[in-house]
């Protein structure tokens, strides 16, 4: 393994913009740490902003381990989530850098494989036939046992247990605090916890946790492009491109990336992540190395 290269960061950032120029297609893997380049920051001001209450009745410090919070109601776990839902997947895109990434590809044959799950590529304007969500996502809901393989969309529901705690909804999709400055319920009434239609158990979040993750026919359908994507530029001049990818779940992106690079001679693979812009020593005379945040280089290449 290397992370090491004789080139400086500028000579590495040349030659990502010249592969991006030059390959026939662009394989686009993409990690949390894009969504955090993008704003998508889960602790701190943006946790306290929405969720002070929660912080004050159960010492949470952040989005994500609240998520895992053993609630005793599903009326409080609700008016949890619906925050977390909508704005993580409904209110605005914090930052313009998902914009920029898909300007750098217009007109080029490209597709987008992501564990992120705040459908950030689709809502600034990337063909959905060109995403594959490996991981689910915060708009879908599914059946907690689950008793049958369908997701169901959630925006309108979710809006209706957020109204129903007080705040209000912008034009655009921002999250707004009630208007009389009172703090928000942290319940949801019992009839707006959603319920499976087929067998009435609690609904729950389609994101990949554990054997209960549904995979609906629209993930079964993506991942069959995601592999003809693949299969039909085997030995084309492909830039894999990975943004953001930590080590957390590497058997989805980092090593398929590395084994496909290794597989055509003809390919490279560009790795931009901060601390851990690492390659295989075995591909390291066609991998680029960016140590760096993805917002510096997607501007820098914009």
């Amino acid at each position: 393994m290397t992370s090491a290269s004789t080139r400086t960061y500028s000579q590495e950032l040349a030659r990502l913009e010249r592969a991006l120029a030059e390959v026939d297609a662009i394989l686009i893997g993409a990690g949390a740490g894009l969504s955090t380049a993008a704003g998508y920051t889960y602790a701190g001001e943006r946790f306290y902003r929405y969720f002070a209450d929660f912080a004050r009745a159960h010492r949470m410090t952040d989005m994500y381990t609240g998520g895992f919070f053993p609630f005793t109601s599903e009326e409080e776990r609700w008016a949890y989530w619906s925050r977390y839902i909508w704005i993580n997947r409904y209110a605005p895109v914090p930052s313009d850098l998902y914009a920029q990434l898909h300007a750098l590809l217009r007109g080029r044959d490209y597709f987008v494989l992501t564990t992120n799950v705040d459908h950030c590529f689709q809502r600034t304007g990337f063909a959905p036939e060109r995403l594959f969500y490996t991981q689910g996502d915060y708009g879908l809901w599914q059946c907690s046992e689950p008793c049958h393989a369908a997701t169901y969309d959630n925006q309108d529901a979710v809006r209706r247990m957020l109204e129903a705690q007080g705040w209000r909804i912008a034009p655009d999709g921002e999250l707004l605090p009630p208007a009389d400055g009172r703090e928000p319920g942290r319940f949801v009434p019992a009839s707006l916890i959603p319920r499976c239609p087929v067998c009435g158990r609690p609904m729950s979040m389609n994101l990949r946790a554990d054997d209960t993750f549904v995979e609906d026919e629209g993930w079964h359908a993506a991942a069959e492009r995601y592999r003809a994507f693949c299969e039909r530029h085997r030995h084309a001049r492909v830039l894999y491109l990975e943004l953001g990818v930590g080590g957390n779940t590497p058997v989805i992106i980092k090593f398929p990336f590395w084994r496909m690079t290794a597989d055509n001679p003809r390919s490279l693979y560009a790795c931009v992540n901060h601390g851990e812009a690492v390659a295989p020593t075995s591909i390291a005379d066609r991998s680029i190395l960016l140590d760096g945040d993805a917002a510096a280089v997607i501007g820098a290449l914009g």
